[in-house]
């Protein structure tokens, strides 16, 4: 086969059965003097419901977020098998937690069993960053995720389980708008990047949330301890430990992690002088896999994927990170509901009353709380985005906040919005977002726009979705001929 820009697969050692450790991150300054207690086993006959800070058997690892080494900075235990010395409140897998502990109860795993990570271990070399060491900059994830075997040796050789909350691979990606986009001349194979068959080769994270809790609260600019109990509260107390033990900083939450797609070059992410595109995009299932038109997401999320291509071609590095927050972090359901007020409402399913509904739903508009999003952007060495691939305001804030400076901003091209989506694209310019040269949403053109409603055999239903469509469509192309610049670039300040 051949090869791909990203760096080339790891020698792996069949004597040592690991790879070396300057092949997975480069070298820190070794701190011997950092003692590493023995470890203890717990006695799986006793529960205990909950601990308290100072109490008798309670000896956390100590952890020290943001230190200078992975030594000093220790490593993050959360296995049900060193109990007394468990560092953080929560479990591995967040959700999925619950189908372990199914496998436990049925018999069908062994709460003893030790996993093989031996060749597990990350193909690509990553990191230390000088943002691994900012206890303010990564908040969010485990820096030391990818390789705990190798930065936290020492632990791992007296036995303790520590497990990792970031995996690295490669994977080819194979989708049918990439082949389209071959068919009318929009993409070009160079057998290198993307094959004649429309696959292109990547590099891919999957990271599973891992909070440093006073660091979330300072983000969030509320106090730590009215953050531990308010999530103590809204999970209806599931985590009695976030009350009951303030000195445990770290919090796995049971909630979706992220993945970091990576098409070229990785070690090229923090060169500034590398073109690099990004586009960070949140879960919807009814769009991204099975093709609702309702919304512009699964066409926004190729059209990306198609400019990471084309700027790995030319030598430059693509990335999409995709986070699990489902219905703006409200969850399918929830999603599904605002869905039914929008179609059923007076006057029908209105741009002008998109926001509304949702918050007359949920009591909110969203939950996402992008403040946390730039946090793999960090953890990559990311500095400079040439092309972000996004038209919200509340992600371009929040990047530029972490001190990346963004370039230019992408917003989706009017032929790829489907032809129920002209409502959410309306409302979403309106209310902020990014419309570039593509779309200039006033007033009028905000009533406009009004999608179809649920009897689907009504062709004037879908003759009022297309009239809001064209109106939107409009919108940009009228800006143009009014003398605006033909490329809206956004810089950061």
């Amino acid at each position: 086969p051949k090869k791909t820009t990203a760096p080339s697969r790891l020698t792996y050692s069949r004597t040592t059965k690991s790879y070396p450790r300057a092949h997975i991150m480069a070298a820190e300054e070794d701190n011997s003097t950092v003692p590493i207690p023995e470890p203890e086993f717990d006695d799986n006959s006793v529960i205990t419901l909950t601990t308290h800070q100072g109490q008798f058997g309670a000896d956390p690892i100590p952890i020290k977020w943001g230190a200078a080494t992975s030594a000093e900075r220790g490593p993050v235990i959360a296995t049900t098998r060193h109990s007394s010395q468990r560092n953080a409140i929560g479990a591995h897998s967040g959700g999925y937690s619950v189908y372990k502990a199914l496998a436990v109860a049925t018999g069908g795993l062994d709460p003893n069993y030790m996993p093989k990570f031996d060749l597990t271990t990350p193909v690509v070399k990553m990191g230390p960053f000088p943002s691994w060491h900012d206890p303010k900059r990564i908040v969010a994830m485990d820096p030391y995720g990818h390789m705990p075997s190798i930065a936290f040796e020492g632990h791992v050789k007296k036995g303790y389980d520590i497990r990792p909350t970031i995996a690295i691979t490669k994977a080819h990606i194979d989708l049918p708008e990439c082949k389209e986009a071959i068919r009318v001349g929009r993409l070009t194979p160079d057998g290198d990047v993307l094959t004649q068959d429309g696959q292109s080769h990547i590099t891919k994270f999957a990271v599973e949330p891992v909070w440093n809790l006073p660091g979330i609260a300072e983000r969030f600019g509320c106090t730590e301890a009215n953050l531990r109990e308010t999530l103590f509260k809204e999970t209806n107390m599931m985590y009695p430990e976030l009350v009951t033990r303030p000195d445990l900083d770290t919090f796995l939450p049971p909630v979706g992690g992220l993945t970091v797609y990576v098409w070229g070059s990785v070690d090229a992410i923090p060169d500034e002088n590398i073109p690099l595109t990004v586009r960070v995009h949140d879960e919807c299932n009814g769009s991204d896999v099975f093709g609702s038109d309702i919304c512009t997401c699964r066409p926004y999320l190729t059209h990306a994927i198609e400019e990471c291509i084309k700027t790995a071609q030319e030598g430059g590095t693509g990335i999409v990170i995709y986070y699990r927050k489902e219905g703006r972090a409200l969850g399918e359901v929830t999603k599904y509901l605002v869905y039914n007020m929008r179609k059923r409402q007076e006057g029908g399913d209105k741009a002008e009353e998109y926001f509304n509904c949702t918050q007359h739903v949920a009591g909110v508009t969203d939950t996402r709380f992008q403040a946390l999003m730039p946090d793999p952007l960090v953890w990559l060495g990311v500095t400079k985005i040439h092309k972000l691939v996004s038209m919200s305001n509340v992600k371009y804030d929040a990047i530029t906040a972490a001190g990346i400076e963004v370039v230019e901003r992408v917003a989706i091209p009017a032929e790829l919005v489907p032809a129920d989506a002209g409502v959410e694209i309306a409302a979403k310019v309106f209310n902020g977002y990014e419309g570039g040269d593509v779309y200039k949403v006033d007033k009028s053109t905000l009533e406009k726009v009004v999608g179809r409603d649920y009897d689907y055999k009504k062709s004037d239903a879908e003759m009022v979705a297309q009239d809001g469509l064209d109106a939107l469509k409009k919108s940009g192309a009228e800006a143009a001929a009014e003398g605006e610049p033909a490329a809206k670039r956004a810089k950061s300040s």
